[in-house]
């Protein structure tokens, strides 16, 4: 009895770890740039005293969908998207390097150029963007160019003040960090500017999330949750009667 009991433990708390993960997708079907959580189960041995004949489920995340989400027209200067392959260079909190896909990109009061989630944009120096204020007007061209033109400034003196930081490694080198940025598998590794990547103007890109397949998912996990605590309750009955057969004996 103690196998099933073990069993449909450990699936049923690797069942609500999987909802977990769908139901952080769902969470962000509309966050720019967001990128899809994998989720997958599978049986691991139990190794320990005695034979190793006791298996158990485990649930892991082999990775993201890496798949380009719908592109939206916006119209504002200082929304940007990456076409294709590629992604744009930010600060994290910790003051380390990673990559994001989110191009909507604002100004604080200070004149550092962040994006909606407030980290710092890169340029191709590897240093914070800075932007000299007061402007009237900033364009951000194909190629990363960060131009703007100075108050007071006739239309033709726009000035170029940086260049976004635009890389292109291979996505299986990358990881996802707590805070839904993607950073090298290699501890302080930190990739170089590839001038091939190019942005799209005036758009953003939304999340690769599938919201029906999300759910499916979730529900698909919900049944199989409470399979699993049936299974826990039949082996529970089990239990109690082979209590009671050797009472009788």
């Amino acid at each position: 009895m103690d196998r099933a009991l073990y069993l449909a433990m450990s699936g049923a708390k690797q069942d609500m770890y999987g909802m977990q993960v769908h139901a952080n997708n769902l969470a962000n079907v509309r966050t720019t740039g967001f990128r899809a959580d994998l989720e997958q189960a599978r049986s691991m041995q139990a190794y320990g005293e005695g034979l190793p004949s006791r298996v158990f489920a485990m649930t892991e995340n082999p990775g993201q969908d890496f798949s380009q989400g719908a592109v939206m027209t916006t119209g504002r200067d200082l929304d940007v998207t990456v076409e294709g392959e590629g992604w744009l260079a930010v600060l994290d909190a910790s003051g380390q390097e990673a990559y994001t896909r989110a191009g909507n990109l604002k100004i604080d009061e200070t004149g550092m150029l962040q994006n909606g989630s407030g980290n710092l944009m890169l340029g191709e120096n590897g240093g914070p963007i800075f932007i000299p204020l007061p402007i009237n007007k900033i364009e951000v061209g194909n190629d990363g160019t960060i131009s703007v033109l100075p108050q007071g400034a006739p239309p033709e003196a726009m000035e170029i003040v940086d260049r976004l930081k635009l890389v292109r490694p291979d996505n299986r080198e990358l990881y996802k960090d707590i805070n839904g940025l993607f950073k090298s598998k290699n501890p302080g590794e930190i990739f170089d500017a590839d001038a091939s990547v190019s942005l799209l103007k005036g758009a953003l890109e939304g999340s690769n999330v599938n919201a029906v397949g999300e759910m499916t998912s979730m529900i698909d996990l919900q049944r199989h949750f409470e399979m699993q605590v049936k299974l826990m309750k039949t082996a529970e009955e089990m239990d109690a009667a082979s209590t009671s057969l050797l009472r009788l004996g």
